[in-house]
């Protein structure tokens, strides 16, 4: 009962649009540079927002969740309008902006791979924040490839497993973040977080 207490008022939608309205609009107009266009958007939004708070008991960051809606929204609206040859790329600028949510949460990788055994974080850290290639990561830590190859799978496994110790990740249908936040059990993240 005490956690439904926590996340109920995330759904008081009039009080929720009035605080965050302007800021969406804002947010859409950038991106479409369009005044019909945005308002479209942004009623669609409104009734994701509403459809959502029927449904579900709210979500732990509002400003997050509300720009990813915004964020899907503007994607779906070019989708369902864009003509065929332009909808590729529209789509394209659509899908490149941020991600609040998930910016949030990738700030957070190289701390939680500090929680990692070295002989997993190293070689997982050269190949998804370095960008190296497997091969070039064998050769710099003098490991066979097949090794190597292992290592940033198990690497990557035990990532998640902070992850999900740490941390609160909310998704969409389609796997997207929409919501991080740090798991108050989580004191060396908490420590971080308080710094930043």
């Amino acid at each position: 009962m005490g956690a439904k207490s926590v996340t109920t008022p995330n759904c008081d939608v009039p009080a929720l649009w009035l605080e965050h309205k302007n800021a969406l609009r804002n947010y859409i107009y950038k991106r479409v540079k369009d005044e019909e266009i945005t308002n479209d958007i942004l009623q669609d939004v409104l009734l994701k927002v509403y459809t959502f708070c029927l449904s579900k008991s709210g979500v732990l960051s509002l400003k997050s969740w509300l720009y990813q809606i915004a964020h899907n929204t503007i994607i779906d609206y070019y989708r369902k309008n864009s003509g065929p040859t332009s909808l590729a790329k529209d789509i394209q600028i659509a899908e490149e902006e941020e991600n609040f949510a998930f910016k949030e949460a990738v700030e957070y990788i190289e701390p939680l791979l500090n929680f990692l055994p070295k002989e997993y974080a190293e070689p997982l850290r050269m190949a998804d924040l370095e960008g190296l290639k497997q091969a070039e990561i064998a050769q710099k830590l003098n490991l066979s490839l097949s090794a190597t190859k292992s290592r940033i799978q198990r690497g990557r496994t035990l990532l998640k497993a902070e992850f999900i110790t740490c941390c609160h990740l909310e998704t969409d249908t389609s796997g997207g973040i929409i919501s991080f936040q740090i798991k108050d059990s989580c004191t060396p993240l908490q420590a971080l977080k308080k710094k930043n």
